[in-house]
């Protein structure tokens, strides 16, 4: 079991932990604050940022993966869970916030591009395998 990243493996554990909590409170704290539209929304980065988390693990672990490969996907798959699906929650709570968040609205496809780039990595690392 020495064949895993360890920094990807716990990263991914504690931000799948984290995505439990906001679903959580998706789920159970937003339907007395925003419309059933909002939590859509607010559900659409739940969902995304889980299945990223479970991507990472599964690099993470998977020792076939190249350490150049697996830094990379982690990056990116990193950065497109706090651009998607971080923006996706602030934007689904713009009427209960304090300040604007329509700045966010670019924001959110360049999170979908990192993801993208990040699963295309991914695919050439795996490519490349002997």
């Amino acid at each position: 079991m020495r064949d895993y990243n360890k920094n990807i493996v716990i990263t991914a554990s504690i931000l799948a932990a984290i995505t439990i909590a906001i679903g959580a409170f998706g789920a159970h704290g937003l339907k007395q604050l925003v419309d059933a539209e909002a939590i859509a929304t607010f559900e659409t980065g739940v969902r995304y940022q889980m299945y990223h988390c479970l991507a990472l693990l599964v690099v993470g672990f998977a020792a076939p993966i190249s350490s150049a490969t697996k830094k990379w996907v982690f990056r990116l798959f990193l950065f497109g869970i706090i651009f998607f699906s971080g923006s996706i929650y602030l934007l689904a709570l713009k009427e209960v916030l304090p300040f604007s968040v329509s700045f966010l609205g670019p924001i959110t496809p360049i999170g979908g591009l990192l993801f993208i780039m990040g699963w295309l990595r991914l695919a050439r690392g795996l490519y490349s395998l002997k």
